[in-house]
């Protein structure tokens, strides 16, 4: 009964002690010129620690509900959010992954040591056939990682020839008799991952050169149409940027990736994920933000050589990174997922949806009991992370149209400066907009006065909000819903003005509805 009465009290806007900031949005409902790709909402899998196996992966013969091995409730799960691709079988592990391990009878697949990540045996029960088959089962694009660190080209070109092919081939008639008759269809085909680092230490110079020798033999079987994406910088490493856009024709790729985590320290000390103070919860945040200035910069460097952004940018790793989870095996990366994390995700999706007309993809790291995840397990249970209730709220933003805005906020968080109000907006194809918000402010809750410039007459839709007492609050397996979404009715849609009072520490999305 408090838990309800003190969310109660968030939510109504009234939280005891707190004073009311002012901020404005201006959103320009007819301005929008580009499309929310749904694929910024995707999301990676890596075979790293319980993410395949005891996660999405039970085995058929399981006695925790599945389909074809993979846990019901979790694909419940994903269908709910309309996840719209995974991004498999790596990160890092990409780059030892030989595919042929992981096809024909389980029984005779080969078993390997996961040299990247705990050092565990990995017996290759999860391989193509069923990446695939879950793809199909969720409804989503599956994003196939290549080996170009310890592979072949000749290995990956066999890779695509097994999955899409439709005529009579070597490949093609070994996928038939492992009882895939027809193809599949792939989209979305990355050709290695970190190849500055894990992925072969190589050079910006080299790689280049690698990617353009890969992708000549990555080739389009019948109707099927791959969508080649580079392994792109790492973080901040605008130089290899600038060599990949410079030193690969732009008719070789669709895509270059870029990887960012948010790490509040450093990486070998990177802080914990559920006991924090005030001053490390801005931090976190202020480096999340730094996100926003990555991308433009990046794509400074892309529009110097594409200025009609034919080559998109994939920002297929994301998320806050840190220290695993006491008593856990280290190398399984595993955390728990705090309300810091949801302001984290809000603000991240929120620069994503600015940048939308250069971004295609993001893949948040991970789906499932590794970094960031928005599900966790234990034995036959699962519970939602406070993120993966962000990616239900802002799952009305999924190919919709970006509307710009302009934010007046003021600064908070003392010396890790970050804007007191994070904000975006879209228009759906029924003409109804959606202005997702986030509070970043601990203490104190916010009025916004939000004025829609074009949209006329209007009437208030429906609304959420994800809030906590804590921002240290997190969902555990003896309390599952202690962070989850609410109904939010704390609005005013009136002459064009949207009048709300956001919550301390809090994420909030309104629909407000065209007459």
């Amino acid at each position: 009964m408090k838990k309800t009465l003190i969310l109660a009290a968030l939510i109504a806007g009234f939280a005891v002690g707190a004073r009311a900031d002012q901020a404005t949005v201006t959103v320009k409902v007819n301005e929008g010129r580009y499309t929310i790709s749904r694929h910024i909402y995707g999301h990676f899998s890596e075979h790293l620690g319980r993410g395949i196996y005891d996660g999405l992966w039970v085995g058929e013969d399981s006695p925790i509900p599945n389909i074809k091995g993979v846990r019901t409730n979790i694909i419940d799960a994903l269908k709910h959010i309309n996840i719209p691709n995974l991004r498999w079988p790596g990160g890092c592990f990409a780059d030892e992954y030989h595919w042929m391990d992981g096809i024909g009878p389980r029984s005779e697949r080969p078993r390997m040591i996961n040299t990247h990540w705990g050092g565990v045996v990995e017996d290759n029960a999860f391989g193509t056939h069923e990446f695939l088959d879950l793809c199909e089962t969720l409804g989503t694009e599956p994003y196939i990682c290549g080996n170009v660190g310890s592979g072949t080209v000749e290995e990956m070109a066999k890779w695509v020839e097994y999955i899409t092919f439709d005529g009579e081939s070597p490949m093609a008639d070994l996928r038939r008799r492992n009882g895939r008759q027809e193809p599949w269809k792939v989209k979305y085909w990355g050709v290695g991952n970190e190849n500055w680092g894990c992925g072969g230490n190589m050079t910006a110079e080299y790689y280049a050169g690698e990617y353009r020798r890969y992708q000549t033999y990555c080739r389009n079987f019948g109707d099927n149409r791959l969508y080649k994406i580079a392994g792109g910088p790492n973080a901040a490493d605008y130089h290899w940027m600038e060599v990949l856009m410079r030193d690969i024709p732009l008719r070789q790729m669709d895509g270059v990736s870029v990887h960012y985590y948010t790490v509040p320290h450093t990486w070998s000390l990177k802080g914990s994920a559920y006991e924090f103070d005030d001053d490390e919860y801005y931090l976190t945040i202020s480096k999340a933000a730094f996100m926003d200035e990555l991308i433009a910069k990046h794509s400074e460097v892309m529009d110097r050589y594409d200025p009609q952004k034919r080559v998109q940018l994939i920002v297929d790793e994301w998320g806050s990174w840190y220290d695993p989870h006491p008593g856990s095996n280290p190398g399984f990366l595993y955390q728990m997922n705090t309300m810091r994390d949801a302001i984290l995700a809000g603000v991240t999706l929120n620069i994503f949806h600015k940048h939308c007309d250069r971004i295609h993809m993001a893949n948040i790291a991970q789906l499932v009991n590794v970094l960031q995840a928005l599900i966790l397990t234990e034995g036959d249970r699962m519970i939602l992370t406070p993120t993966y209730h962000v990616f239900d709220m802002y799952k009305v933003h999924h190919d919709a149209t970006m509307l710009p805005i302009e934010i007046g906020t003021v600064k908070t968080g003392g010396d890790n400066s970050i804007d007191q109000v994070s904000a975006s907006a879209s228009r759906d194809g029924e003409g109804t907009v959606h202005i997702s918000l986030v509070n970043t402010d601990l203490e104190n809750e916010v009025t916004v006065t939000c004025r829609l410039e074009g949209l006329g007459s209007a009437r208030k839709g429906k609304g959420q909000v994800i809030a906590a007492e804590n921002i240290t609050d997190y969902n555990s397996f003896d309390e599952p819903e202690k962070v989850v979404l609410y109904d939010f009715d704390n609005f005013e849609v009136r002459d064009g003005l949207v009048s709300l009072t956001l919550p301390a520490k809090s994420v909030v999305t309104v629909a407000v509805n065209g007459n």
